[in-house]
């Protein structure tokens, strides 16, 4: 019997047969053979009738699984995933509780399209890099973007070495050897953002707090440079504080950043974190606007989240778009040269791209980025900053929490402004071609 796939663009992930509500995971990590033993408690639903569950779970051993709300039948591992039947058929709507024990060497889970993504070794420490498809490297999950679920995650490892994870820090205690951090993440979540950054940290203040009053937390090696790290960090407290007028409240009780010892090609964002190679930490524009790229994202990817993957632009498009309003905002150059500028170079490359449908060797392309904050640009001068900000406050305030589709934005958008907006996205969603833009 063929396993279930939730969306095409990451075939062999996900079953849309049950959602999960909560995640429990108890994890104890040994940084020196990197071998992770792991107990994970999935409270879940069923959304139809089902005699199977297919979790995603690759490169490590299933030593035990029970089920709490039916009666468990064989279950076994194959194809990077857990298939557990029953023994007889659960109705919809069925809430089952279910546990499985496992252990391993974790690593990378490498895709031929996406490349590596999932939990990986660093000279001394570990890196949670997840997105799209790394999840499965280190707790059973179901490697859905539409399945929200809350977390706890308890990580017991090598004393001396911090642990950060999504959410807050609820206990933190040292027994011997080992330490354990505890953290809870109450707001749901979407699998690939699920991460655990360990390494030699400790936490570095904050130049300044933002007049919002949301806490930040900057994990980062002992040995880093203070000046680099008042460059990249001096004024992300003024970030936090734009982004909330612009988008409205931070959708999370805190917001941390981990630097790490290695050096890493791109950052990454997970929901309430963001993670930086120790060679992002400089003053540059090409650095910092990659601090303020990733905080956005706690607004566009985390709290409002897509339901599929051909609608990453509504996550990178915005994101890329906040650099250039934070460039604005703080004294640089405006949205409006970032956007013809960057039109210009699309110009002259490739017109092979839909920006709402990419296909999946196109998701994370760079072309992706900027023609999705082009577009939002276009919208922008078209119905003006008031309706456009409105617009963007509205949005991430009555989908919090929720899953999105490009449909869904171009439907809301409309409703909300009395614009054509179809007519004005369109081109830009559903077209190769690139199309001009309007005047300032």
């Amino acid at each position: 019997m063929s396993l279930p796939a939730a969306d095409e663009y990451l075939p062999g992930h996900g079953d849309p047969a049950y959602d999960v509500r909560h995640y429990d995971l108890d994890l104890a990590y040994s940084v020196v053979t990197n071998r992770l033993d792991g107990d994970a408690t999935l409270s879940l639903v069923t959304t139809v009738q089902t005699k199977r569950l297919v979790l995603d779970l690759a490169h490590l051993d299933v030593a035990k699984v029970r089920l709490t709300g039916a009666p468990l039948g064989r279950y076994n591992v194959r194809s990077e995933r857990l298939v557990v039947d029953l023994k007889q058929p659960v109705a919809a709507g069925t809430e089952l509780t279910l546990s499985v024990r496992y252990h391993g060497r974790p690593r990378p889970l490498i895709d031929k399209r996406l490349g590596d993504a999932g939990w990986e070794e660093l000279a001394d420490g570990v890196i949670v890099a997840a997105q799209p498809h790394g999840s499965p490297t280190w707790f059973p999950c179901n490697d859905r973007p539409d399945d929200k679920a809350s977390y706890r995650i308890s990580v017991t490892t090598d004393a001396g070495y911090a642990v950060v994870s999504n959410g807050l820090l609820v206990e933190h205690r040292q027994r011997g050897s080992s330490e354990t951090w505890v953290y809870e993440q109450d707001e749901p979540m979407a699998t690939y953002l699920a991460t655990v950054q360990i390494g030699r940290y400790r936490d570095w203040p904050a130049p300044d707090a933002p007049e919002s009053g949301i806490p930040i937390r900057i994990a980062a090696p002992a040995d880093l440079d203070a000046d680099a790290f008042a460059a990249a960090f001096g004024r992300q407290h003024e970030m936090m504080d734009v982004f909330v007028d612009l988008f409205g409240p931070y959708p999370f009780p805190g917001y941390a950043v981990v630097v790490t010892g290695d050096d890493l090609e791109i950052p990454l964002e997970s929901q309430s974190l963001s993670t930086f190679g120790r060679n992002l930490i400089r003053g540059d524009w090409d650095a910092t606007r990659l601090i303020a790229h990733e905080l956005a994202h706690q607004w566009f990817g985390n709290a409002v989240t897509l339901a599929r993957w051909q609608d990453i632009w509504l996550h990178e498009g915005f994101a890329c778009y906040a650099e250039w309003l934070w460039s604005e905002r703080s004294g640089g150059e405006s949205a409006d040269v970032h956007a013809r500028r960057h039109w210009d170079r699309l110009d002259d490359l490739d017109q092979d791209l839909v920006l709402a449908d990419p296909g999946p060797d196109l998701m994370f392309d760079d072309r992706l980025y900027k023609r999705g904050a082009l577009a939002l640009h276009v919208l922008r001068l078209t119905i003006g900053d008031e309706a456009f900000f409105d617009l963007l406050r509205a949005w991430v305030a009555e989908h919090l929490g929720s899953s999105v589709t490009t449909d869904a934005f171009l439907s809301y958008a409309a409703a909300r402004t009395d614009a054509d907006v179809r007519g004005i996205l369109n081109p830009w969603l559903f077209e190769e071609e690139l199309p001009p833009l309007p005047a300032s």
